[in-house]
């Protein structure tokens, strides 16, 4: 496969119409209320925020395929598709939209996408010389897939510069991994999705003053894990293939760890998986100290050495090990945040043991039952932190 200039061509306009966007859609974004507020539990930024980021990286990325061109029916049904997604994100944005909207949506454009082009994972690769092929199961694991990617994304979205980084590794992942047979067209879009990316990333960081940082908004995280996985699975089941389908995974396993970990610890509780906390693994790095630039940098740092570890251990050892090094750096993963969480948890009791400690030496006079019909049975600090529980269920 030789190297097409218009892929670097499409990449720098996605850059700046993106960038262009983003100047354009700030002074609006007050006007149309996609604005986040924070509040005293989970979005402790300390202003008022733009919602626009997500659009603006829209906008850039059509611009880019736009001159790209020569895309396929495939690529045409993502892209038109992740529009509707954008559009519904926006509406979640500004109305709250109820669960079964979203869903709705959700599975409208996987829908489309597999009808209009054929395209799902129908083989989840060679082991020992056997395809293993998925047969009639093939469109409801593509369902599960797609949708659990793009909240994977949507969950994570959580700290500054988070979503963006990650969105880069994966792409990063997918030009590393690729074999480069086949049509360039598929990396040329996964190319794009990343210059897009950059003007938001600098934005969202801060590199602009607090008068130009923005958010993803769900519009925007939504839409970069649907294309994700849509590249993914295009070019994993393609023939001939351009990344195994063994390594696919590999690409984004950070989202994936830390979804499936968070959803397992909320219902290990007994609460919904889908209740809001602050048990993701960034908050748990800035819990235990951590400054937010460097729970980032470790967090990107890691996902981005999983790809390499990935490719050594499927080129060495073969699809199976590669499997089984997956599924147990999920448990190794597990456990520390598990340790974490835990770690913080301690952390918290002793807090409010030595709160409670305070205000009995200072007001020995008064009533401890009065104290506890004021503030509950958990003492003032925790129902100082209480707030009122809102569902996490990504767009």
């Amino acid at each position: 496969m030789t190297f097409d200039p218009r892929i670097f061509d499409s990449c720098a306009l996605a850059t700046s119409v993106s960038a262009v966007s983003l100047l354009l859609l700030l002074p609006l974004s007050r006007q149309l209320g996609l604005v986040d507020y924070p509040d005293q539990f989970r979005k402790r930024h300390t202003f008022n925020t733009p919602l626009v980021g997500g659009l603006s990286i829209a906008i850039g990325m059509l611009a880019g395929w736009w001159y790209a061109g020569a895309f396929s029916k495939f690529e045409d049904a993502v892209i038109c598709t992740a529009l509707m997604l954008v559009v519904v994100g926006v509406a979640d944005d500004l109305f709250n939209l109820k669960v079964s909207v979203r869903v709705i949506a959700q599975l409208a454009a996987i829908a489309i996408v597999v009808i209009s082009s054929g395209v799902y994972i129908h083989s989840l690769g060679n082991l020992h010389g056997h395809e293993l092929t998925l047969g009639w199961l093939g469109v409801p694991f593509t369902v599960v897939a797609v949708i659990g990617l793009l909240n994977a994304f949507n969950l994570i979205d959580g700290m500054d510069g988070l979503a963006g980084c990650l969105t880069l590794v994966a792409a990063g992942g997918i030009e590393f991994l690729s074999n480069r047979n086949g049509s360039t067209m598929q990396l040329a879009s996964v190319a794009v999705i990343a210059a897009a990316v950059l003007p938001y990333l600098a934005a969202n960081l801060g590199l602009f003053g607090p008068r130009g940082k923005v958010f993803l908004g769900d519009a925007g995280s939504i839409m970069l894990g649907y294309l994700l996985a849509w590249s993914l699975i295009g070019m994993s089941q393609s023939s001939p293939r351009q990344i195994s389908p063994g390594l696919v995974l590999w690409c984004v396993a950070l989202p994936i760890f830390d979804t499936l970990t968070v959803m397992f610890r909320r219902m290990h509780r007994g609460e919904s998986p889908f209740t809001a906390d602050r048990g993701h693994i960034h908050h748990l790095l800035m819990d235990a100290g951590l400054k937010p630039r460097d729970a980032l940098l470790c967090l990107v740092a890691f996902a981005a050495v999983l790809p390499m570890l990935g490719y050594v251990i499927h080129q060495s050892a073969g699809a199976m090990a590669n499997a089984l090094a997956f599924a147990a750096l999920l448990v190794m993963y597990a456990a520390f945040t598990a340790h974490l969480s835990r770690r913080r948890e301690k952390s918290q009791r002793l807090s409010q043991a030595v709160s409670e400690m305070l205000i009995a030496a200072h007001a020995p006079a008064r009533n401890p039952a009065r104290i506890r019909q004021r503030f509950g049975q958990h003492g003032p600090l925790v129902a100082k932190s209480r707030i009122q529980r809102e569902t996490d269920l990504p767009t």
